[in-house]
């Protein structure tokens, strides 16, 4: 399955195929993280009696629902990440 927007409109001529797969393979990290953080918050509030909702519905769709590879391009494209190559970025930002 082919994942939409292709790479001419992902990169923009703004910088290369390596530089979008690392920063795909981030993002996608960063979704993965707040996946089991939204998964633990909610098997704590149904271990501890607070809610009557189940596990799937106190999760984000966009995240439960997508694979996190999707999820990461669609934020790449949307803007809600940026790519940020070695030579532009600051000190505070390669940490």
């Amino acid at each position: 399955m082919m994942i939409t927007p292709s790479i001419e409109q992902l990169t923009q001529g703004k910088f290369n195929r390596y530089a979008l797969v690392i920063a795909t393979a981030k993002c996608a990290r960063i979704v993965t993280d707040e996946y089991v953080a939204q998964r633990e918050e909610a098997e704590k509030k149904i271990a501890d009696k607070k809610t009557e909702k189940t596990l799937a519905s106190q999760i984000d769709r966009d995240i439960r629902d997508n694979k996190a590879v999707e999820n990461a391009v669609q934020r790449l494209y949307k803007g809600d990440f940026n790519v940020v190559l070695p030579e532009e970025a600051t000190t505070e930002q390669l940490k």
